[in-house]
């Protein structure tokens, strides 16, 4: 289990621009890192199969050539990442009730304050059953 997401400031910063270039609807992707200590390595962008800034999924021909690159390069799948265009960097009910992947974090960047600091803007969640649960991310 993930205690804590290692995030370069480098792929932090891909995410943001991932997320703000996508506008007005919401970004997605996927982290690619090692499960054993958390680090993430590479964030792969995707489509956003509902092209809305209320909901997202990922594009399904995406997901798979984002999957077999990760799996590829011998790293684990570590968080599906999505923006948030107009709400905090927290778990809505939609994004609770329609997480399909228990052993990968949500990373949620927050467009809603852009001069928040960034632990605001980009943050990650334990998204299994019952309440959302927080996992620091150390970007750096």
């Amino acid at each position: 289990m993930i205690e804590q997401l290692l995030l370069p400031g480098s792929v932090a910063a891909e995410i943001m621009a991932h997320a703000r270039a996508a506008l007005p609807h919401e970004a997605c992707g996927l982290l690619a890192g090692s499960r054993s200590d958390g680090r993430a390595t590479e964030f792969h962008p995707a489509r956003n199969e509902h092209s809305s800034a209320l909901r997202y999924s990922v594009d399904p021909d995406d997901l798979v050539r984002i999957v077999f690159t990760i799996e590829g390069a011998g790293a684990d799948l570590l968080a599906i990442v999505h923006s948030h265009v107009g709400s905090s960097a927290v778990p809505s009910a939609t994004d609770v009730r329609e997480a399909r992947y228990p052993d990968a974090l949500q990373v949620i960047a927050s467009l809603a304050d852009p001069d928040a600091a960034p632990v605001l803007r980009l943050r990650a969640w334990r998204v299994g059953e019952g309440a959302p649960t927080e996992v620091p991310i150390v970007i750096g």
